[in-house]
């Protein structure tokens, strides 16, 4: 039997590595195509894949196994569960892969694109331009179709002319600029507030006016410091929690 191809990765070895492998790991799964086999390979070939231990391989099929992404029987193998819940808890340890995990699995549909003016709030970020790429998504379950979260990010122009609309669909805009066109990505800024949906949330959305929801807002800096996309992103309250873990050096 064919197994699933994990995506690579390179390991931060400021980072616990099974938390970076499990995120990594998380992600190729949630974005994974729909005729992509569920059998994922052995301990011993994942290890190999990553360039890590076995013993660290095991605690990051722990960390999914426990996610409930995966599921492991004894002489059979592990498998990933086709039911796994899209939109659970990630816990972000400042892993450019755990927002590729967190944005992973679900369905996009890109409701607008094109030049937009810079938002005054935003002109701290993209200095001398008045001008960059928007991009308007709607995001749902894959299984269910229900919305899950909407998105708006605003790219600089140099950067948006290298992206293909149509990755958009099946892809995060991170894992689109790092792994299909090639962005050095340094860090990435994450700000996660409470607000209440207002009329267009709460439409695209489909939850009542005012409703809570969280307000996600992410920034991401190429290798040489510029910002290169400031994303906000509205997800159901009911369907999304972040947990950040700070571990002592």
């Amino acid at each position: 039997m064919t197994t699933f191809a994990p995506d690579s990765l390179a390991l931060n070895r400021k980072l616990p590595l099974w938390y970076q492998v499990s995120q990594s790991l998380r992600a190729s799964i949630l974005g994974r195509s729909p005729e992509a086999p569920l059998r994922l390979p052995t301990e011993d070939a994942l290890a190999a894949h990553y360039g890590v231990s076995v013993l660290t391989m095991r605690q990051a099929l722990k960390e999914l196994e426990t996610e409930g992404l995966i599921s492991r029987h004894r002489r059979r193998g592990t498998f990933i569960e086709p039911s796994a819940r899209r939109g659970a808890p990630v816990r972000l340890l400042g892993s450019v892969d755990a927002i590729v995990a967190q944005q992973s699995g679900m369905t996009s549909r890109l409701l607008e694109h094109g030049p937009v003016p810079v938002p005054p709030e935003l002109a701290e970020f993209f200095p001398g331009l008045r001008e960059v790429a928007g991009y308007v998504r709607l995001r749902s379950d894959e299984e269910s179709g229900e919305p899950t979260n909407h998105a708006r990010n605003y790219v600089h122009p140099e950067v948006a002319a290298r992206i293909d609309p149509a990755d958009l669909a099946h892809r995060p805009m991170t894992k689109v600029l790092r792994d299909t066109i090639g962005v050095r990505i340094s860090r990435i800024t994450d700000t996660v507030e409470a607000r209440l949906a207002d009329p267009e949330t709460a439409r695209l959305l489909r939850v009542p006016l005012l409703s809570p929801i969280l307000h996600y807002t992410g920034v991401t800096y190429d290798e040489s410091g510029r910002a290169v996309d400031v994303t906000h992103i509205h997800y159901r309250g009911d369907r999304f929690s972040f947990t950040v873990t700070l571990d002592a050096d």
